[in-house]
């Protein structure tokens, strides 16, 4: 399955973004296999996905009138795209100018009493030499407008550029027609319209040269995560060191990290430490102690300790590399709000010119005189103000802002849908463990219930069984091991059960390590109730102390060995510093919040109570997680679940919303929804909060897009005019048209400031 991302610089409007991906769903039917297509119209990119070349891919582009190239490094064409944005935009300032620098004379002529009508052989004259150089005006600033209807009439089909260029050419070429022959027209019809089209075109383009400056903001985010990257390293052989490009570098490969260099590839630490700033990629402000043995990211930057790490990932492998990825697989995505808008518009420009031409050709067999004059008013009015420039921005535009503000704060969200499902969340379920907790947990104590045996020995074991585990409980286990400086050893055989703990032999006997659904399925659960006085292998006579580690938010774990209770080791894992604020604050937002776990019930509550949540499932296995979320989606609420991406998966994926906490792992990011690289819980509600903001910006802007478009064809149309005896000029058309485009992507823009709530 091949990924391509291709640029296409003359996509201007939704009705290119309907055609492009009409293109490719047609091929896919065809036959040349399964293929999708994403089209990001703010940042003009197709993402294409399937089994297609991207000279096949650029094949299907060409074939609906649009040239394209595919995009081969990211940085690099990253580069290039804002290179060719800042020509464009120059050349845009340069054409509005010329445009208005004619326009403006001519329209001040005609609003200051000069003649605009064609009555003699002298004003054929002069306003010949008038129509030449618009003409030679035209071509210049509107070239881009013509190229582009003349692609669409091609492609068999029609855009925003052919409603310019149709509205723009009427009026110049009635205008000429006035000037060569004007006895051809009534008398007071013989009205030149020159100004219109160099004043339109004028408008239009400086219209979409302030659009081209409001857009470079709207990809700040990706730039900013692309200028993490470094170009070259400094790699460690055997005759010295050597600075060389990274796309060069190898897995393994030893590197040099100076202070305040920032990391060049992903990579374990060999040598020295330091603090490292993580910031860019997490959004926490505060740099992390890193030591030997522990990963490093690349973009990060070093403090001032000097490093040598191993390479554990290649350039396009980093986890910069996959979270630019996903952000940019994110921005091209589509809600299905923006899909409903792309049906429209690919049916709003044809629909557009038979009402312009229904409506032109009323005036003119039934309009006040002169009809031919107010005929040709309303054609290029309606023509020039229906361009459904906004409307094709209105979603794309906040879903590249809302998708670059969220990479900035440590979150990265999968797809456009889930914003807008986020939006409309209800119930947060939070999972215990990692996402409550720091998920760093420690042994607070280990009680032994067997006093013939030794702790030490007894730790040795099973921590040499939990370094096979992937639960953070076994992470404190062996942390404790480490401390104690033992050694361990390979286990005779090791067995994972799902959601209670690890079963295996040792030196010959039989091991249980887990909760206490563990030890029921050990064989003591005929001995739960029954208390054993002085019995070892009973649970009951234990309570108490059990109690007692839960009520302090303690986790007990039960080790048995071959079926005999002989220790219970107490694991703490801290509550995270923000959660209560984090937990107080969804209930401020109307959120119902649940705790999940698959702890003991005591533990789960005294969690529950230390940060305000009232209501608290506990020892439930994955799939029981899963169950209690669709439960509650049954009841009828939008359920957002937060877990660690890997044991909660089952959740995660079934919720409405799911939304990975901490570690930004590739598991993690590939089974949410959302993943939030930073381990604050605050970041769920800012999450949540972006997500609402996001949809109410796009709700504007599509209001305003759809409110512009209904009144303003009408009123080009002349509805107004038996009433005001006011008909809309072009001139003014045009200007509403390019304020538009340029409102909704000012409107999107405002996102990247907005304060949420």
């Amino acid at each position: 399955m091949a990924n391509i991302s291709l640029y296409v610089p003359k996509m201007s409007c939704a009705s290119c973004v309907a055609k492009i991906e009409t293109a490719f769903a047609n091929a896919s039917r065809n036959g040349q296999g399964d293929i999708a297509a994403r089209v990001n119209l703010a940042d003009k990119l197709v993402q294409v996905s399937g089994a297609i070349s991207a000279e096949d891919a650029i094949q299907i582009i060409a074939s609906v009138g649009y040239d394209s190239e595919a995009i081969i490094d990211a940085r690099t064409a990253a580069e290039q795209k804002g290179i060719d944005e800042r020509k464009e935009y120059r050349l845009r300032l340069i054409q509005a100018s010329i445009g208005l620098g004619l326009g403006v004379p001519l329209m001040l002529w005609g609003l200051l009493g000069g003649e605009m009508m064609v009555s003699n052989a002298q004003q054929q004259q002069a306003w010949g030499v008038v129509g030449v150089i618009t003409f030679l005006v035209m071509l210049f600033t509107g070239r881009h407008f013509y190229q582009g209807m003349w692609r669409a009439i091609k492609a068999k089909s029609a855009n925003m550029d052919t409603l310019i260029a149709l509205g723009t050419s009427a009026a110049w070429i009635y205008s000429m027609m006035v000037v060569i022959a004007p006895e051809w027209f009534p008398a007071d019809t013989r009205h030149v319209y020159f100004e219109a089209s160099v004043m339109i075109l004028g408008l239009i383009n400086l219209g979409h040269a302030l659009e081209l400056r409001a857009r470079g903001k709207t990809s700040e985010a990706v730039q900013r995560l692309l200028g993490l990257q470094v170009t070259t390293a400094i790699r460690l052989t055997d005759d010295g060191d050597e600075e060389v490009e990274i796309n060069l570098l190898q897995v393994g490969d030893r590197l040099r990290l100076r202070p305040g260099d920032r990391v060049a590839l992903d990579g374990e630490i060999l040598i020295g430490q330091t603090l490292i700033n993580e910031s860019m990629l997490t959004g926490e402000p505060i740099p992390v102690h890193k030591a030997v043995g522990d990963n490093i990211s690349a973009g990060t930057v070093n403090g001032n300790g000097a490093l040598i790490y191993r390479v554990t990932a290649s350039a396009k492998d980093t986890k910069l590399s996959k979270i630019i990825e996903l952000v940019q697989q994110a921005q091209t995505s589509k809600m299905p709000i923006g899909r409903l808008t792309d049906k429209i518009s690919a049916y709003f420009v044809p629909v557009v010119i038979i009402i312009a031409l229904l409506s032109s050709l009323i005036w003119y067999l039934f309009g006040p005189a002169p009809a031919l004059s107010h005929a040709l008013v309303v054609l290029t009015s309606v023509l020039i103000i229906a361009c459904p420039c906004a409307l094709g921005l209105a979603t794309p535009m906040s879903i590249m802002v809302s998708v670059g503000r969220a990479a900035q704060m440590g979150v990265l969200v999968r797809n456009g849908e889930a914003l807008q499902t986020a939006s409309k969340i209800t119930t947060v379920v939070l999972d215990k463990t990692g996402t409550v907790t720091q998920g760093s947990p420690e042994v607070t104590e280990i009680l032994l219930l067997d006093k013939n045996i030794c702790e030490l020995s007894l730790l040795e074991d099973v921590a040499s069984l939990e370094q096979h585990s992937e639960h953070p409980l076994a992470s404190a286990i062996m942390t404790k091991a480490k401390q104690q400086s033992i050694t361990l050893k390979e286990p005779d055989s090791f067995a994972n059960v799902q959601g209670k703990g690890i079963t295996g032999f040792i030196a010959g006997r039989h091991y249980a390590v887990g909760n206490m659904g563990l030890m029921q399925q050990a064989g003591l659960g005929g001995k739960l109730d029954a208390d054993i006085d002085g019995n070892v292998d009973g649970i009951s006579g234990y309570q108490q102390q059990v109690a007692e580690f839960a009520s302090k938010g303690q986790t007990p774990v039960f080790v048995a060995v071959d079926k005999v209770l002989v220790a219970i080791i107490s694991i703490a894992d801290p509550i995270k510093a923000d959660a209560a604020e984090a937990v107080q604050a969804m209930k401020n937002q109307g959120l119902k919040v649940v705790l999940l776990t698959g702890d003991n019930p005591l533990t789960a509550q005294a969690v529950a109570d230390k940060v305000g949540i009232d209501s608290v499932f506990a020892q439930v296995l994955p799939e029981q997680k899963q169950q209690k979320v669709l439960e509650l989606q049954q009841a009828g609420e939008v359920v957002a679940m937060v877990g660690d991406g890997i044991n909660d998966a089952p959740a995660l994926m079934s919720a409405d919303v799911g939304i990975a906490m901490g570690s930004g792992t590739e598991v993690a990011i590939e089974s949410a929804d959302f993943t939030l690289l930073s381990a604050r819980l605050i970041v769920i509600n800012d999450t949540l909060a972006l997500a609402r903001a996001s949809m109410t910006n796009i709700k504007q802007n599509l209001f305003g897009a759809f409110i512009y478009n209904s009144l303003g064809i009408p009123i080009a149309a002349g509805v107004l005019f038996p009433f005001t005896g006011i008909l809309l000029s072009p001139v003014i058309a045009g200007a509403a048209m390019a304020l538009s485009s340029l409102t909704v992507v000012s409107n999107a823009n405002r996102l990247r400031s907005q304060r949420l709530k």
